[in-house]
């Protein structure tokens, strides 16, 4: 079999995999949600985007996650579903604070119902996570509670301070960005509730608070950090069908993404001073001429290259961690998914 037919099976398979847990978790999400009035301001934005197929990415670490570690699924269903819940609640913030008009395909909340209405319903679904996370938690003795409730305030906390430092940075116009600052940004604002999160808590709650944790951080932020910067380049080169938002959305908000901290440190001359008087422009500045010639230079500056090959070298190392991370998970299925997570995005970039 060829490599081209190896990476079209792991893709097809992890695909399938995803795609069935995402249609449990949202189910369980739709039934989580209140009924009652008022349904057009309130309760029917709230199941927008939990009805809108996703990847189902972080659901399915914690699921598989918890039963490589010896879980039961009744135990970890509540968990990845409040982790998802929560993932809906802070997309519905960020599409507001990105000026985002497209999500999974269909308009936002704020381009659909006003900025009032979806902040409002991002509100509410956070409760509700916390409502399912509550009845979850109920399974356990409690000082296993405890341990699950303090991973979501960890993960909650990290996420925030992540946001708010991508906010800095724009707010503040900072140009001086290296490599290492993207990964320290990402590590608090998508690696932690993506990757590192679902797999800690999923593996706390499989083996009763007993997994070695760290090990499961070095694996998730590696893995977590190549899928974001793969994420960042769908968004430059993807296809919009495809990838479900705005392509060329992260240039119009001028966000420090890899490829444009790259840029922005090796342009020279003219160019140079276009990118950062383009850094300090507002979104309603930039036109759709200016995006198309930011994005031009990225190619002239090698700037696609260099992320592409930046993420294989992340997605190196996390091939590495997992063997480490995994050491006492039990064989099976579960523990099949999740080695094959690497070549999965690998067979993304290729």
């Amino acid at each position: 079999m060829t490599d081209t037919a190896d990476r079209a099976d792991v893709t097809a398979a992890v695909e399938d995999r995803l795609r069935r847990v995402g249609r449990k978790i949202r189910s369980s999400m739709l039934d989580a949600m209140p009924d009652g009035e008022p349904v057009r301001w309130l309760y029917g934005p709230m199941r927008e985007y939990p009805s809108r197929p996703g990847k189902a990415l972080r659901p399915a670490l914690c699921m598989s996650a918890g039963r490589a570690f010896g879980g039961a699924a009744d135990d970890l269903l509540g968990v990845a579903v409040a982790i998802e819940l929560l993932h809906n609640a802070f997309l519905v913030h960020d599409d507001i604070v990105d000026g985002s008009e497209m999500r999974r395909g269909r308009p936002t909340l704020a381009s659909k119902y006003g900025l009032a209405a979806a902040l409002n319903a991002g509100d509410a679904l956070a409760v509700v996570a916390g409502q399912v996370l509550r009845r979850a938690t109920r399974r356990f003795d409690r000082d296993l509670a405890d341990l699950v409730w303090a991973e979501f305030d960890t993960m909650a906390m990290r996420t925030l301070e992540g946001q708010a430092t991508e906010a800095g940075w724009l707010l503040d116009n900072v140009e001086q960005l290296r490599p290492e600052d993207y990964l320290e940004l990402i590590m608090h604002k998508t690696c932690w509730y993506t990757t590192i999160h679902p797999l800690r808590v999923g593996a706390m709650v499989g083996s009763r608070g007993t997994a070695e944790l760290a090990p499961l951080v070095r694996f998730g932020f590696h893995f977590g950090a190549a899928f974001q910067i793969r994420d960042d380049m769908l968004n430059l080169v993807g296809d919009e069908k495809m990838y479900g938002k705005e392509i060329l959305g992260d240039l119009y908000e001028g966000k420090r993404t890899l490829p444009l901290v790259h840029l922005t440190a090796n342009a020279r001359g003219a160019d140079r001073d276009l990118v950062l008087e383009y850094l300090n422009m507002r979104r309603d500045e930039r036109t759709p001429e200016l995006v198309r010639t930011i994005r031009d230079l990225m190619d002239d500056y090698g700037s696609i290259e260099f992320t592409t090959k930046f993420a294989e070298g992340i997605l190196s190392v996390a091939e590495d961690y997992f063997q480490e991370a995994f050491a006492s998970a039990q064989p099976g299925h579960d523990l099949d998914f999740l080695r094959s997570l690497v070549p999965y995005v690998w067979a993304r970039w290729r």
